[in-house]
């Protein structure tokens, strides 16, 4: 089968161009290269979105485009060029307009209104709604597709440093005799999608043409659980110490990503929602979950042999500090 993959050359993208290669396709990636190379295997053709597109892409006849923009015109610019092809367009939850609510699924929460034209780095309401005016080209444009929405991605090569905070820490709180600080309570769910399982799936229904709409996580887990696995996976032996969301924004701490941040939290009741979704139909259409300790484990070795790789959030030093003043207070 010929793939051709818009992207191809970090994180998500080239892992799916790796995992197609494995399944033995014939694969092209088209990117401008800045990020990386594509993965062994696949070849690759230089191509900036912001151009039109180069003759040797236009004259191909690939049987699946597989894209992961969240530009609008990027995206219409690819539907008019392949239009024949069956797609895997990879969007985000944040095309969803309620994210409160726990239990939602992909056909009963509401998207957002697309935005043709808005800047992504203006916040995940723009980066939603840019989305959603992709998935409608998509849909509307190519012979057959796939929408697959992913929350947060993690696993070994995530540019963030989001989850990598995560194996990160708990292995150092294992060596220092120390605690691993964990926002909220045990029974708080978590939600997201190891890197690996999502371009699994997004390849495994190339051969079926799965079509519809999908979220893309697994299963919802406590934070009891998946501090379990975290620690498991790096044979930490470390001890959760659990801190309430509202006394650690009291403390200067932000949530999700950036200095100074605890990854993989939101203390937002509005959204609550975001980390319990519903997916059961991703489940049935194929999607397959790693362990916990399986990705924490994988992260770290990664970790480990990328010094300069990305780690975002909370220093050990500031954690082990808001620990000691949580149990003084």
């Amino acid at each position: 089968m010929k793939v051709l993959v818009l992207g191809g050359t970090r994180f998500l993208s080239k892992r799916i161009g790796a995992v197609a290669v494995a399944a033995g396709h014939d694969v092209v990636c088209a990117a401008r290269g800045d990020h990386g190379r594509p993965p062994d295997g696949a070849r690759f053709v230089r191509w900036d979105r912001n151009e039109p597109v180069p003759a040797v892409l236009a004259s191909l006849r690939p049987d699946v485009v597989i894209d992961v923009t969240d530009t609008p015109a990027f995206a219409a610019q690819a539907v008019k060029t392949w239009p024949d092809a069956h797609w895997v367009f990879i969007s985000t939850l944040n095309v969803y307009a309620d994210l409160s609510r726990a239990g939602g699924n992909a056909a009963d929460t509401p998207l957002v209104k697309p935005d043709q034209s808005g800047d992504p780095q203006a916040g995940p309401k723009s980066y939603g709604a840019m989305k959603v005016a992709c998935e409608n080209l998509v849909r509307a444009g190519t012979a057959s597709s796939l929408v697959l929405r992913p929350g947060l991605i993690i696993g070994p090569g995530d540019p963030s440093g989001r989850f990598a905070y995560w194996p990160s820490h708990a292995a150092q709180a294992g060596l220092d005799d120390g605690e691993l600080l964990v926002p909220g309570e045990p029974g708080d769910p978590v939600q997201f999608i190891d890197v690996g399982d999502l371009a699994d799936w997004a390849v495994r229904s190339l051969d079926s043409r799965v079509q519809g709409c999908f979220d893309a996580v697994g299963p919802s887990l406590t934070k009891a659980d998946f501090v379990a696995g975290l620690l498991k996976g790096v044979d930490s032996p470390a001890e959760p110490s659990y801190i309430p969301s509202d006394w650690l924004t009291r403390h200067d701490v932000a949530e999700w990503a950036g200095p100074r941040s605890i990854p993989l939290w939101t203390a937002d009741p509005q959204s609550a929602g975001h980390m319990a979704r519903d997916v059961t139909a991703s489940l049935e259409a194929g999607l397959v979950i790693s362990p916990v300790a399986q990705t924490s484990r994988s992260t770290m070795a990664w970790l480990k042999a990328t010094p300069d790789a990305p780690v975002t959030g909370l220093t050990r030093a500031e954690e082990r500090d808001l620990i000691a003043l949580w149990k003084s207070h």
